[in-house]
């Protein structure tokens, strides 16, 4: 093969009617996404005189950062006035739990599901689907009166409990049909080797397991951090989420209404699943990709 013909070959785009139309919609659809956040940035350096102005496109005049230390460290949330940083706290608090033992407990249930298929694994399989298209809100009184029962209204274990229940559903499907896409004849070849449950488990599916991992720990940190109704109804006082504050600090009716601080205070609240998307997008679709919704 000659060097023209290993050449790779120019593809020229034409730029059609219908191209124009795409590209048009998703410039269109970006300006929508991207123009709230332009404006809340914009705003949170800025001093209440310039804001007073009316210009809320315009960048600021004079850059400051009060605004910013002011809603980590000052804003009021309710009757205290100690900032949002307590609920920054209370929110990776409720996170590491939320996401660590509900990725182990739906890769365990997806495990046993996909290779073990105990009797009746298909009635609970459609049991824990059949939980993922009730309302929360519909279960949100039977498990406060349970929980309250049970001495968990208020502790932080009690919104953990919750946060485990309602994301079963979704991580055992999510690892179930991973595991479904791993041959079969893998598992035999370990049980052949006198490998048992926990032990082809923990050294077999699990070290496998990677891209399904990062994809279940993705949708649920995020999920977790952005919840609002569960950490106001079941975190109690002591242990309201980020979410919980950030509204307490914007909805406050005392005094004047700190645009710049409430701006500053809601990009705070929104940096980690930021982070999180783009630092772990591209992992998101290569674990969705690698069998996250094959089955």
């Amino acid at each position: 093969m000659s060097a023209a013909q290993a050449r790779p070959k120019h593809v020229e785009v034409k730029l059609t009617p219908a191209r124009i139309g795409l590209y048009a919609f998703l410039l269109s659809a970006a300006l929508f996404f991207l123009l709230p956040l332009y404006i809340m940035l914009v705003t949170s350096f800025k001093t209440m005189d310039e804001i007073r102005l009316g210009n809320i496109f315009a960048l600021p005049v004079r850059v400051t950062l009060e605004p910013w230390i002011t809603a980590w460290t000052a804003a009021c949330t309710g009757v205290s006035c100690e900032g949002i940083r307590g609920g920054f706290w209370n929110s990776v608090r409720i996170v590491i739990p939320s996401t660590v033992l509900p990725i182990l407990l739906g890769a365990l249930n997806g495990y046993a599901l996909s290779f073990w298929r105990p009797r009746g694994s298909g009635v609970l399989f459609a049991a824990l689907m059949l939980g993922a298209f009730i309302p929360v809100q519909v279960m949100m009184y039977p498990l406060v009166r349970i929980l309250a029962s049970l001495g968990l209204f208020s502790p932080l274990a009690g919104i953990v409990a919750v946060h485990i229940v309602f994301s079963m559903p979704v991580m055992t499907l999510l690892f179930r049909n991973y595991y479904l896409s791993i041959p079969q004849e893998l598992f035999k070849a370990a049980r052949i080797d006198g490998g048992g449950f926990w032990r082809i488990f923990a050294q077999l599916m699990l070290p496998m397991s990677t891209p399904i991992i990062i994809v279940a720990a993705i949708m649920q940190v995020t999920g977790v951090w952005n919840d609002y109704i569960l950490g106001l109804v079941f975190a109690g006082r002591d242990n309201l989420p980020m979410t919980v504050q950030l509204n307490n600090v914007i909805n406050t009716t005392t005094g004047e209404r700190l645009y710049n601080v409430n701006m500053a205070a809601t990009i705070l609240t929104s940096l980690v699943p930021l982070f999180i998307y783009f630092v772990s997008g591209r992992w998101f679709v290569r674990g969705i990709a690698a069998g996250a919704v094959k089955g």
